[in-house]
C-alpha cells in the first residue's frame, strides 16, 4: 500500500512539472563583454589614462636601443674602464625599463578589473530587466555545453545594455 501511495504521488508531482512551461534564456558573457557600448567606453578611457606612461615607456626604450647601437659603434675605440662602465649604464637602463613596463602592465591590468566589474554590475542588471520583461525563467551564463539559437539571448542584452548607456 506504501509503494502504491508513493507511485501516485510520484505521478502527480511529474505530471504537474511535466505541463508547466520554463523559459530558459541563455548569455554568452564574453560576447556581451567584448561588444557592449559600455566596455568600449571603458577602454578608450584606460586608453587616455595610460597612454602618457606607455609612450614615456617608449622613448626610454627608444633611448636605450640608441645608446646600444651607439655602444657597439664605439665599443671598438673605448677603454676597456670605459666600455664596462657604458655597458653597466645600458643594462642598468634596461633593468629600470623593464621594471616601469611591468607596473604599467600590472596598473593597467587592476584598472581594466576594476573596468570590468564595473560592466559586469550593468550586465547583470541587464540580463534581470530582459529575463523579467520577456518572462524568463532562468537564463545562464556559463557551464553550457550547447545552448541553440532559440535560447540565446545575448544580442537582447547587449541592445539593453546599449539602451542603458
Amino acid at each position: 500500500m506504501k509503494k502504491f501511495i508513493a507511485l501516485f504521488l510520484f505521478l502527480i508531482f511529474t505530471s504537474n512539472i511535466s505541463l508547466a512551461e520554463i523559459k530558459i534564456g541563455f548569455v554568452e558573457i564574453q560576447k556581451i563583454l567584448k561588444e557592449a557600448p559600455q566596455t568600449v567606453a571603458a577602454n578608450k578611457k584606460l586608453e587616455k589614462e595610460f597612454t602618457k606612461r606607455t609612450a614615456s615607456l617608449k622613448k626610454a626604450v627608444k633611448k636605450i636601443q640608441e645608446k646600444e647601437n651607439a655602444f657597439r659603434k664605439n665599443s671598438m675605440t673605448m677603454s676597456e674602464a670605459e666600455r664596462t662602465k657604458k655597458s653597466k649604464e645600458i643594462q642598468s637602463l634596461k633593468i629600470e625599463a623593464k621594471r616601469e613596463e611591468r607596473e604599467v602592465r600590472e596598473d593597467i591590468d587592476m584598472r581594466r578589473r576594476e573596468e570590468i566589474a564595473k560592466v559586469q554590475v550593468q550586465v547583470n542588471v541587464a540580463v534581470e530587466k530582459v529575463a523579467k520583461e520577456q518572462n524568463y525563467d532562468l537564463v545562464l551564463y556559463q557551464g553550457v555545453a550547447y545552448a541553440g539559437k532559440k535560447v540565446d539571448i545575448t544580442s537582447v542584452v547587449i541592445k539593453a545594455l546599449g539602451n542603458a548607456k
